[in-house]
C-alpha cells in the first residue's frame, strides 16, 4: 500500500490499459496513424481520452471548446460523446494536420458537430466573446503552445458558465516543471500557469497525474 500516486512503469502502464481502456476502433485507427508523424508525442493518450469522454459524459457537455486539434485524436472524442445537436468549437491552424483529422470527423459521421476555426486561437476566444457566448459553454479542453495556457485559461474561464469545466493538458510536463535546472519558456510558462491556478478562487481545481499531467478546473 502507498499514500503516493503510484509511478507506472511498463509493466503496471500496459496491465492498466489492458484492464480499462476501451478504444473504438476509429479513435484506434486515428493514434496509430498519427504515430506515424514528426509531431506524434502532441497525440494525447488512449486512457487521458477515455478519462477525458467520461467527463464529458458527466456534465453532460453539449457546447464544448479545443484549443488545439492536431489530427483530431481529443476532438473525435468530444465529438463522440456530445449529443447530436452537441458542438464543438476548434481552435488551430494547420491545414495539414486538421485535413487528418477533418478526414476522421467525416469517417466517425461527427463531422457536422465540429466548428473548426483556422485562426489563431486567441482571436477565435475572443470572438466567441464578441459574439455574446460568454458563460455559455460546458467543457474546454486546451491543448496547445505552452506560453499562451495563461490567456487561454483567462478567456475559457468568461466562456465556461457556472459548473463548467476547463481541462489543461501537459501540466506535469514529463517532469520538467519540478526541476530547478530547467529553465526554457515552456516549461517557465508551465509553471507560472500552474502557480496562477493554484491560487485561483474563481474555480475548483484537481491535478491529475495521468498522462503527462492533467488540470481540471470547475468554474464556480
Amino acid at each position: 500500500m502507498t499514500k503516493k500516486t503510484l509511478g507506472l512503469d511498463s509493466q503496471l502502464y500496459n496491465y492498466l490499459v489492458s484492464v480499462s481502456l476501451r478504444e473504438p476502433e476509429i479513435l484506434r485507427q486515428l493514434r496509430e496513424e498519427t504515430a506515424s508523424y514528426p509531431d506524434a508525442q502532441m497525440q494525447i493518450a488512449p486512457e487521458q481520452g477515455q478519462f477525458m469522454a467520461l467527463l464529458v459524459q458527466l456534465l453532460g457537455a453539449k457546447k464544448t471548446i479545443e484549443v488545439g486539434v492536431y489530427t483530431g485524436y481529443s476532438s473525435l472524442i468530444t465529438a463522440l460523446n456530445v449529443p447530436a445537436d452537441g458542438r464543438i468549437v476548434a481552435c488551430d491552424f494547420s491545414e495539414e494536420y486538421t485535413a487528418v483529422a477533418r478526414r476522421y470527423w467525416k469517417a466517425a459521421g461527427v463531422a457536422d458537430k465540429v466548428d473548426l476555426r483556422l485562426a489563431p486561437a486567441l482571436d477565435t476566444l475572443n470572438d466567441l466573446l464578441s459574439a455574446g457566448e460568454a458563460g455559455t459553454f460546458d467543457f474546454v479542453f486546451i491543448d496547445a503552445d505552452k506560453e499562451g495556457y495563461e490567456n487561454y485559461y483567462s478567456l475559457s474561464l468568461q466562456l465556461v458558465r457556472s459548473g463548467g469545466l476547463i481541462v489543461v493538458d501537459n501540466v506535469l510536463w514529463s517532469g520538467k516543471v519540478a526541476d530547478s535546472q530547467i529553465q526554457d519558456e515552456d516549461t517557465q510558462a508551465l509553471r507560472a500557469f500552474n502557480e496562477k491556478i493554484s491560487h485561483d478562487e474563481r474555480v475548483s481545481i484537481s491535478l491529475v497525474p495521468i498522462a503527462d499531467g492533467l488540470t481540471l478546473a470547475r468554474k464556480r
